[in-house]
């Protein structure tokens, strides 16, 4: 009788091990957009707003860590347009108000990413995803970088 109770116990313990594996794996889950400021220089003359063309640095993953991509390995910032959809909605929220040079951790939901379809077969549906970034450039509205900087 003692190792039937015994393996009713493990049984239990094993149930809620999972149980909380799976709690624990949806808490990274973020329902609204999540700006976390790393880094913010002392001086900040400029600050990013809705049109102007920015050169950001990012690396982006998965809640379980799994880098899916990032610019600083390639040494190449990302060019666009803030506040226009050229990016997903999360970056147009989380990049506005930087000033060159601040680092921020963006946690982005689904809905302000790739939704639930993802971007297979590096992002799945429904994820959540944290940025590294970091504001290397204001160009400014309507201005253009060098054909030599890109």
């Amino acid at each position: 009788m003692g190792s039937v109770a015994a393996m009713k116990a493990v049984a239990v313990l094993f149930f809620l091990s999972l149980s909380l594996f799976v709690w624990a794996d949806k808490v990274k889950e973020v329902k609204e957009l999540q700006i976390g400021v790393k880094y913010k220089p002392e001086s900040c003359e400029l600050q990013a707003r809705k049109g102007d063309k920015v050169r950001v640095h990012y690396r982006g993953k998965l809640t379980d860590g799994t880098v899916f991509d990032s610019s600083f390995e390639r040494g190449d910032p990302i060019f666009f347009e803030l506040g226009t959809g050229q990016v997903i909605k999360g970056w147009d929220q989380g990049i506005l108000g930087m000033c060159v040079g601040e680092k921020r951790k963006l946690k982005i939901p689904a809905k302000l990413g790739y939704g639930e379809q993802g971007s297979p077969p590096t992002i799945p549906g429904g994820a959540t995803l944290i940025f590294d970034t970091e504001l290397v450039e204001i160009l400014g509205r309507g201005s253009k970088p060098n054909d030599d900087e890109l």
